[in-house]
């Protein structure tokens, strides 16, 4: 089974992604922390997130047994991650990796951006997960937080504004939910309500191909 989620930042799908993986037993990957990786590589070589081309670079030379996770989830990073997201050549360069993980028996959970649409169109559950930039904003700024890093409210929803815009408006697969996807508005649930709408929401699907 493949569970695509995908949706904007601060939405909750990742936490959602990796409790389903857990309930089902299955593998989990957070593709977003493929383009934090390269976007960190590019940063830490003393080049600008636009730099197509130390980007390109990074994104071959890419080891995802190495990640420091902790060290991926800065604000410097989440927004220079969204800048390398959006070169194409970059978005090719992971998509081998992201497609053959995929195919890990017994399944699979991913969330992104664009894994209902590009990475794993046929996937038999897809999710759409999204909430009010303000309730996002709050979560973010609950996040930096919690790891010791300053934040100031404001400055966060703007920087994720400014994100979904970037997002949605790239030309190599933009933030969008899939033409079949289930949406899923966190807005107003806690994270167990969310989980408990998703297992829902899974298990219609299941249930209905069973009967079909």
């Amino acid at each position: 089974m493949i569970i695509a989620i995908d949706g904007p930042a601060a939405s909750g799908k990742g936490t959602i992604a990796r409790r389903l993986a857990h309930k089902y037993g299955l593998h989990h990957l957070d593709t977003g922390l493929l383009y934090r990786a390269v976007a960190k590589a590019v940063l830490d070589a003393g080049f600008p997130p636009d730099d197509i081309g130390q980007a390109i670079a990074a994104a071959a030379a890419l080891d995802p047994e190495k990640f420091d996770e902790s060290a991926l989830k800065t604000q410097q990073i989440t927004e220079a991650a969204s800048v390398v997201a959006a070169i194409p050549q970059v978005r090719a360069a992971l998509m081998n990796y992201q497609r053959a993980f995929a195919q890990k028996p017994p399944g699979v959970v991913l969330d992104g951006r664009d894994i209902g649409t590009v990475i794993a169109p046929a996937a038999e559950v897809k999710l759409f997960v999204f909430a009010s930039p303000q309730v996002r904003a709050k979560r973010r700024v609950a996040e930096l937080k919690a790891r010791g890093e300053e934040a100031d409210e404001q400055a966060v929803l703007a920087d994720l504004v400014r994100r979904d815009e970037r997002d949605s408006r790239r030309a190599a697969a933009p933030l969008m939910p899939a033409p079949d996807a289930h949406l899923l508005d966190t807005t107003h649930l806690d994270i167990d309500a969310a989980l408990r709408a998703a297992v829902a929401i899974i298990e219609a699907v299941r249930t209905g191909r069973k009967r079909g």
